[in-house]
């Protein structure tokens, strides 16, 4: 990190958080900023699992700004973030609807957004339907202790309409209004550090987690760490899945490569060596009491999966959810996202819809019709019981089936080649030693000289005191066949590895 005295701050993009009532149009309105704002022919290619996105907007000088949008639930930007004392949000928007008013969720949100302390405003959203009423939802506002702007307070209020777009323009003005009194800058000269927003896991490429950069600047060839996780900054992706060389503050970045699944909240930081963030991820020591929202306590499962509770009476939720937190699987975390109680309705399973493997477990009660329903249509897995074991065992196997298989490399050991007596084609017979680990018949090898990797090759064959063998142990000659395209080298060094799926 650089120095105080070094800091060169210069002004940087909002980043900014839609919450909302789940019927108020939260999605629409960020479907329509999207669609609207970003560069022209480039919004298609965001990707459906891409957590946040930047937009341009021209202000009321003419100047072009850039916005950040966080495309998450509200309970992931600050309910779990600040759990990890991260909040990467610096605006939030409450969205209401100028039919319903102020609901439950709305007055959830806006504790939530007292809670995370950064400015909000108000939209006052579907004023192009035939019943709103923006005066009576301000009055609903004010009733709620919202104190808007010419109603006794000074939290901006803007209308608008997230289907026409009537009123966005003002809002986006309003965002960078706000943004500008709250004096938002970033350091060009330090290392990269934000937050993790997402984090998954996919069977061809492995690890992969989307950041936002709070300050300083991300670099190709770089190493970042998030807690205990560290990763290369080499596949290295915009929001538009573009391969990107660098990125600064108030980026959404994509980085692929992770060590193990990074913590969605948790800080990351990043470094110019490999061996300054190696002893920053040993040094992390998890803390006993974090487990908001979790099953283990601990984000370090390789896989994910969503959990809704719902029970009949608080005390039998607890005894559920006690009941959940003690499954334990190698390679998954099962992550309760949200409890409650009474009968499973069609907002859990909008909620549960963001995820493809979220599951919804209700005890002692059933989904209403409309739960059903839209479960058929957002494709999401009900299930409810009455007898608590059998729930636990239900959700443990369906745990099992769900924990996607990922193809990793194993290092088998290292063979320093002594003598190449000959070569047919492509076919090597050599003399060697195992210095380290092992070596199997049939295994890869990558062939190293002066610390580079020129190659791969083959073995075809061991012999070890001239009797064919499948394996050879550490500190043992051998000699072996072995196919490659490259020539081998006396003093060359082999490491043999192969692809295992867990």
């Amino acid at each position: 990190m650089a120095d105080k005295k070094d800091i060169i701050n210069v002004e940087r993009s909002p980043i900014i958080v839609i919450m909302g009532h789940i019927d108020h149009g939260k999605s629409a309105l960020l479907d329509f900023i999207r669609k609207s704002n970003v560069v022209e022919g480039e919004a298609g290619g965001i990707t459906q699992h891409t957590s946040a996105y930047e937009v341009e907007h021209k202000d009321k000088d003419g100047e072009i700004k850039k916005i950040t949008f966080l495309d998450t639930p509200g309970h992931e930007a600050f309910s779990d973030m600040r759990a990890r004392g991260a909040i990467v949000a610096d605006i939030a928007v409450l969205v209401v609807s100028a039919e319903d008013g102020v609901k439950t969720q709305t007055l959830e949100a806006l504790q939530a957004i007292k809670d995370a302390d950064v400015p909000y405003i108000v939209a006052i959203n579907k004023i192009d339907k035939p019943g709103a009423n923006v005066e009576k939802t301000k009055s609903s506002l004010i009733e709620n202790e919202i104190y808007i702007e010419g109603y006794g307070g000074d939290t901006p209020c803007v209308p608008i309409s997230a289907k026409t777009g009537e009123g966005v323009d003002i809002l986006l003005d309003m965002m960078l209004l706000v943004a500008e009194m709250s004096e938002l800058t970033g350091d060009e000269k330090i290392a990269a550090e934000g937050v993790i927003i997402e984090a998954n896991v996919d069977p061809k490429k492995g690890i992969s987690a989307t950041l936002i950069i709070k300050d300083g600047v991300l670099k190709r060839g770089m190493f970042v760490v998030a807690e205990d996780s560290i990763a290369p900054v080499r596949i290295f992706e915009d929001f538009l899945g573009e391969k990107i060389d660098e990125a600064q503050f108030s980026s959404p970045v994509t980085i692929v490569g992770w060590s193990k699944l990074p913590c969605v909240g948790s800080i990351f930081q990043s470094f110019e060596k490999k061996k300054e963030a190696e002893t920053r991820a040993a040094a992390f020591v998890p803390k006993d009491n974090d487990n908001s929202h979790n099953s283990s306590g601990k984000d370090d499962g390789n896989f994910v999966i969503p959990i809704i509770l719902k029970a009949d009476v608080a005390g039998t939720l607890d005894a559920v959810k006690h009941e959940v937190q003690k499954i334990k699987l190698d390679g998954t975390l099962l992550k309760i996202i949200s409890t409650g109680v009474g009968a499973i309705t069609e907002t859990d399973v909008k909620m549960a819809s963001g995820n493809k493997d979220s599951i919804i477990v209700g005890f002692n009660i059933d989904a209403d019709s409309q739960a059903q329903t839209a479960s058929e249509q957002y494709d999401v897995t009900i299930e409810t019981f009455n007898i608590i074991y059998k729930m636990a065992e239900w959700l443990e196997e369906e745990a099992k089936k769900r924990t996607p298989k990922v193809e990793s490399e194993e290092i088998l050991g290292k063979i320093k080649v002594i003598r190449n007596f000959s070569k047919q084609k492509n076919v090597f017979v050599l003399g060697g030693k195992v210095v380290e680990g092992s070596v199997k018949k049939g295994s890869s090898v990558r062939i190293i000289r002066r610390e580079n990797i020129i190659g791969e090759g083959k073995i075809l064959g061991l012999q070890s005191q001239k009797i064919e063998t499948d394996e050879v142990k550490e500190g043992i000659e051998f000699g072996a066949r072995i196919e490659s395209k490259i020539d081998i080298a006396e003093g060359d060094i082999l490491e043999p590895y192969t692809m295992v799926t867990k």
